[in-house]
């Protein structure tokens, strides 16, 4: 497999940012009375999610690229908190994009067990 040149190679930015898209299309017509609550905080933490690996894909060494993927990693299970929010408020069906969000964390988890693996 090809190194990755930019953040926009890794396979785990783009499904994360993938699910930044998910989320601001479906936050979109949760009710006004959130626009400052649950739909802003839940797009400050997803968003966060690929800002955080993008930001610690051009960090030098691993430990501190390793930083920026455990605070994406909790940004992102901050964002798993707010989707079973929302859905137990009846704003999102359940289901919607908590398979999307799995997969960034199997994603992320795996990324960050190569990036601290010995001789990687």
């Amino acid at each position: 497999m090809e190194k990755a040149r930019k953040f926009e190679d890794l396979i785990v930015w783009q499904k994360a940012h993938a699910l930044v898209l998910g989320l601001y299309r479906e936050t979109s017509v949760f009710p006004k009375s959130e626009v400052y609550g649950l739909t802003s905080q839940m797009r400050r933490a997803a968003v966060s999610v690929p800002a955080n690996i993008a930001e610690g894909f051009k960090k030098r060494g691993r430990s501190d690229k390793a930083r920026f993927l455990n605070i994406a990693q909790a940004s992102l299970e901050e964002t798993r908190y707010y989707l079973i929010l929302a859905r137990d408020l009846r704003y999102l069906q359940d289901g919607q994009l908590l398979p999307a969000l799995e997969e960034v964390s199997r994603l992320l988890e795996a990324y960050t067990r190569a990036l601290l693996a010995p001789g990687s």
